[in-house]
């Protein structure tokens, strides 16, 4: 099996542009960014999706998001980001290591990131919460 590339990132067998790091996590600059600082903050640990993540390693990625941010905002001047996380295939996931993306966004900026809204589903929340209980 060959070694996954964000594996080979976090162990820098691969270079990045590394924007941070401790025990648990690693956060570098995004290879094919939708904006400027486009990061990506993932755990060393190999982890597949958000499913099978710890929740030790969560919210290690959590913090660092936060630290990322607030270096952003107080450095950059960026006041508005977008953090994203795909988990499967269906859900675009392209590699297969978990990872949040901080995608730095600004006014017109032309990023056109958007959930479509399904006016039907909000019928049906009491039967989607029985399911829950």
């Amino acid at each position: 099996m060959e070694e996954c590339i964000f594996c080979s990132i976090a162990s820098e067998k691969v270079g990045s542009h590394k924007i941070y790091e401790n025990e648990h996590v690693f956060a570098f600059l995004d290879n094919t960014p939708s904006s400027e600082y486009h990061t990506l903050v993932i755990p060393k640990a190999h982890y597949n999706n958000i499913f099978d993540t710890s929740e030790k390693d969560l919210k290690e990625i959590a913090s660092a998001i936060k630290y990322i941010t607030t270096m952003y905002k107080e450095k950059l001047g960026i006041e508005n980001v977008q953090i994203i996380n795909n988990s499967g295939e269906d859900a675009q996931q392209e590699v297969f290591h978990t990872h949040f993306h901080i995608i730095p966004r600004h006014k017109n900026d032309g990023l056109d990131i958007h959930q479509i809204k399904d006016p039907k589903i909000k019928d049906k929340l009491d039967e989607l919460m029985l399911k829950l209980k």
